[in-house]
């Protein structure tokens, strides 16, 4: 007897909505990120371990939030479709299509905190270490607006919890006729979210990493978050075309490798200075 599978019917909007009008999931996970990232920020500057004052964390989320959305926009049209951009211009504008990508989000965030932290003349490694220790709830909730709207789904599978996405075939093809696949999006909200998340906030709290080793986090984030996006990589179908025999997604994970590995020497060189 065949597997029963789940057959993803999820609507994209909270709601009613009026074409590509209404209050979209994807639109609240990245709200949600940026609360939760905020909220964590203000206790950590009311336990006297963040170096900017809890007046100013408003301030920096606003630094951030426009750094991850025009890293994230530009970052996936640059990486991922570009092909796209060059027929096309304007669909950089058409944000209701969708198209981020969290490694040009990255990007975005690291170059809005360096201006930050250059104009407020507060410590670059110290505030990162800080900001990396909150990033993987966006990464989470980012993951699970993911799987709601039915993209970036896995590779063809079996398994007993596979889903049958129904986006994942061309329009009007029989239910019956479209293969199972890895609900990729759940296991990446696992491993980038839920995962790093825990293992940084040990760092943070059970180790002096943070206090006797400045941009040490950071390059404990970028090598874990290449990681696990490569071990999610290997479930998830390929939305793009391959480099190397390697995703896109696992080959810019590679740079984030070479940077993890000089932030960690940096750290190294500070404290021995």
């Amino acid at each position: 007897m065949p597997l029963a599978f789940w057959i993803h019917h999820l609507n994209p909007f909270l709601g009613p909505h009026w074409g590509n009008l209404g209050i979209r999931y994807y639109g609240l996970s990245y709200i949600l990120g940026f609360l939760t990232a905020a909220g964590l920020l203000q206790y950590y500057s009311k336990r006297g371990i963040n170096p900017l004052p809890r007046e100013r964390v408003g301030d920096l989320m606003v630094t951030l939030v426009f750094g991850v959305l025009l890293g994230g926009r530009l970052g996936y049209f640059l990486f991922y479709r570009f092909d796209l951009l060059q027929v096309d211009p304007l669909a950089l504008f058409r944000v209701w299509e969708g198209g981020m990508a969290s490694h040009g989000g990255m990007i975005g965030v690291t170059v809005a905190l360096i201006w930050f932290s250059k104009s407020e003349k507060i410590p670059l490694l110290n505030l990162s270490d800080l900001v990396v220790c909150v990033a993987p709830a966006g990464l989470f909730f980012g993951r699970i607006a993911n799987f709601i709207n039915g993209e970036l789904w896995g590779r063809i599978s079996v398994v007993p919890w596979a889903v049958i996405f129904p986006q994942s075939a061309v329009e009007g093809t029989p239910i019956s006729m479209i293969p199972p696949r890895h609900p990729s999006q759940l296991y990446e909200a696992t491993l980038e979210g839920i995962i790093l998340f825990i293992y940084l906030q040990l760092r943070l709290w059970k180790s002096t990493v943070f206090k006797t080793k400045p941009g040490h986090l950071v390059g404990e984030f970028f090598i874990g978050y290449a990681c696990v996006r490569a071990i999610g990589e290997y479930f998830r179908e390929p939305d793009a075309g391959l480099i190397m025999g390697l995703s896109r997604g696992t080959f810019y994970s590679l740079f984030l490798i070479v940077a993890g590995v000089s932030f960690i020497g940096t750290s190294y060189l500070k404290k021995n200075k």
